[in-house]
């Protein structure tokens, strides 16, 4: 005898969950220690935010802090790779760093991610114990000096800028200037505030003498 319910689709089950978003998730997360701090924040806060429970974050990304890193790079690939990359194949250095820092301004008051650098941000409230982070967002700062220094150092080869030119307190000076355009940015300053901020950037920059 023929089942009656045979040609019934399967019913889904009741527990079973929802596709997990990754990129979603870190964004949510990203908030929460955006507003929280790394230490303040909470695996529970955490898991409200991401829309998951305890078991599913440890499964997918180990602890707080493996969340907190990832949440991060993710950050920082998503929204500033492009960005560095771009002032390094500018062939004008002047030109770079205007573009730079004009860039910086959208990416800091940017609506889908918290507002500020996290890099930035992300480095209050974090104790000398939580090491494995502090360790990674320091790395990360210094990784934005060498850049523009780096950037700077080649503006001085191809004359660009005077050969006189201490590239290190420079980069140093307009890294400054980017973190305080953060801090600005946390506080609710606007994009058009920041753009004017970001302007000042470029007359940091010796001139070389040279004609232009």
């Amino acid at each position: 005898m023929t089942d009656p319910n045979s040609s019934l689709p399967a019913r889904r089950s009741k527990g079973r969950p929802r596709a997990f978003d990754r990129e979603q998730a870190l964004l949510q997360a990203l908030g929460v220690f955006w507003k929280r701090g790394f230490e303040p924040a909470s695996v529970a806060e955490l898991c409200v935010a991401m829309g998951i429970n305890p078991p599913s974050l440890y499964a997918a990304f180990g602890n707080k802090t493996q969340l907190f890193l990832e949440a991060v790079n993710y950050y920082e690939a998503s929204f500033w790779d492009a960005t560095w990359e771009r002032m390094d194949s500018e062939p004008d250095l002047r030109r770079a760093i205007t573009e730079f820092f004009h860039s910086a301004a959208a990416i800091l008051t940017e609506p889908q991610a918290p507002c500020g650098c996290m890099v930035v941000l992300a480095a209050v409230n974090v104790s000398e114990s939580a090491f494995e982070v502090t360790n990674a967002l320091k790395a990360l700062r210094q990784e934005g000096r060498d850049y523009i220094q780096q950037r700077l150092a080649r503006g001085i080869r191809d004359g660009q800028l005077p050969s006189t030119t201490d590239a290190r307190t420079l980069a140093i000076a307009l890294n400054t200037l980017l973190e305080g355009m953060s801090l600005q940015a946390q506080d609710g300053l606007s994009r058009q505030d920041l753009e004017g901020i970001a302007a000042t950037a470029v007359t940091m920059l010796p001139e070389s003498g040279l004609p232009r």
